[in-house]
């Protein structure tokens, strides 16, 4: 690798902190590194499609715009670093797909959470590409192609956030947003070596329904490193999760690796195991116990996501450019009677219950981010219901219960696979510890010391 080839991956691989302190110290302007981050979309978009759409024109003005602010003395820490925004909020100007065919209206204005972003200083670069209506842990469609992995382009880098994880995972940015409904930030994250946090429900703002799926979707962050993810919840919530990171109180960690009926693959227990042992190392106490999630959960997350499917499809301009899974969901959906949803949300809320008094004897629950490895780019495409829901199905089991509890959880990239694909670990904890899950994650990040490596791509 050249001096000048290695001086531009010390800037795309830097993280959120590594930029903003490169601008703050005046090595780096901004206008500089958006011009890197378009560069680097228009060498690596052919290869991964992380992007639906780029707007360059905007990032520039954005960008010349905060180097004259921090030349008069502008203090926000994160003026002039570039972030991507998942394709299924409202940007000014821009009219989003959330995945599909349907030709939407341009927005008039930002969803409150690109507006914090963009108050904080944040120039959002563009928009990343999602499967249709955020549906599954791949990121495909039939109207906006096949999104691929860094690590390994012939897998799918996850989903429903795949095109962020991508797109940080290759370092075209340093932090992305993105949203979870039953695993959409944790699934790419698992996938692409990320720390993907889906906070606890409500805590960041969820836009354009702050309902979505009957209350399962949670809007969040995926970045390289912890800090990273910490300084994004600072912006925009005005909280400081960067400075709680210092903290490291011995806990009590329980481990489950039980996913009934879904088999683990033996590499990525393997990086359970290895993650557990380091723990342990770590002066944790660790025990194994299994969470009690109750004999519907998973009955009751499909009633809230079929009804939310359907409700999607209404709110679109055009609900006919759709795939023919999609519509067959919705169909579903709308036979769903709003009693059914009720009963729904309460299992949802016994499960919060019974894990409150979980945590009043572990303070943090260590699961499998997912099950699998990726499925190969492009599994899905074309496929129908079922054939796609037998493949998808299992990529959710270890995800999907904190969406219904509504609790934080977090994956890290613990390990990577003898053929060099990464292996996410998720840690759970009670409503709002979001401080001690990214504490113990940056003590992990400490010692297995995930952000040094990337992917071959680069």
């Amino acid at each position: 690798m050249t001096s000048a080839a290695a001086a531009a991956d010390s800037i795309a691989f830097a993280g959120v902190a590594g930029q903003a302190a490169m601008l703050a110290d005046g090595s780096l302007t901004s206008a500089a590194l958006v011009e890197r981050v378009l560069s680097r979309i228009d060498g690596l978009q052919p290869r991964l499609n992380a992007f639906r759409t780029v707007f360059a024109t905007q990032a520039r003005v954005a960008a010349e715009a905060a180097d004259r602010a921090r030349a008069a003395g502008d203090p926000r820490p994160l003026l002039g670093v570039p972030i991507a925004v998942k394709d299924n909020v409202h940007v000014r100007g821009h009219a989003a797909a959330f995945g599909t065919g349907s030709r939407e209206p341009v927005a008039t204005d930002d969803d409150e959470l690109v507006a914090r972003l963009r108050a904080a200083g944040l120039i959002v670069i563009g928009t990343t590409q999602l499967p249709e209506l955020a549906l599954w842990g791949v990121t495909e469609s039939q109207w906006h192609g096949v999104t691929r992995n860094p690590w390994a382009t012939g897998r799918a880098p996850g989903g429903s956030s795949g095109g962020s994880a991508a797109a940080v995972a290759a370092g075209i940015v340093a932090g992305a947003h993105a949203t979870d409904g039953l695993g959409s930030i944790r699934i790419p994250a698992s996938s692409c070596g990320l720390v993907g946090l889906k906070p606890t429900r409500g805590l960041v703002p969820l836009g354009p329904e702050p309902d979505h799926w009957c209350g399962l979707s949670h809007a969040g962050f995926l970045t390289r490193r912890v800090r990273d993810t910490a300084l994004l919840l600072d912006a925009v919530l005005g909280s400081d999760y960067d400075g709680s990171l210092a903290d490291r109180p011995r806990l009590r960690v329980a481990v489950s690796s039980s996913a009934p009926p879904w088999r683990v693959d033996p590499q990525v227990r393997a990086v359970l195991d290895a993650t557990t042992q380091t723990l342990r190392d770590l002066g944790h106490d660790v025990t194994e116990r299994d969470p009690a999630y109750g004999l519907n959960l998973a009955n009751s997350n499909s009633v809230r996501y079929l009804r939310g499917v359907a409700d999607d499809v209404r709110s679109l301009a055009e609900p006919d450019r759709l795939e023919p899974r999609t519509k067959a969901l919705a169909a579903v959906g709308r036979r769903i009677p709003d009693r059914l949803v009720a009963w729904a949300r309460r299992e949802g809320d016994a499960l919060a219950e019974r894990m409150d008094a979980f945590f009043g004897s572990h303070d943090v629950l260590i699961t499998p981010t997912v099950p699998r490895l990726p499925l190969p780019a492009g599994a899905l495409l074309g496929r129908n219901l079922v054939a796609t829901l037998r493949r998808m199905l299992p990529y959710a089991a270890f995800t999907q219960p904190w969406n219904g509890a509504g609790l934080p959880a977090v994956s890290i990239p613990a390990g990577w696979t003898g053929g060099g694909l990464p292996v996410g670990v998720q840690l759970v904890g009670p409503a709002y510890a979001e401080s001690r899950l990214l504490g113990l994650a940056a003590e992990l990040e400490d010692t297995l010391g995930w952000a040094a490596r990337t992917p071959p791509i680069i």
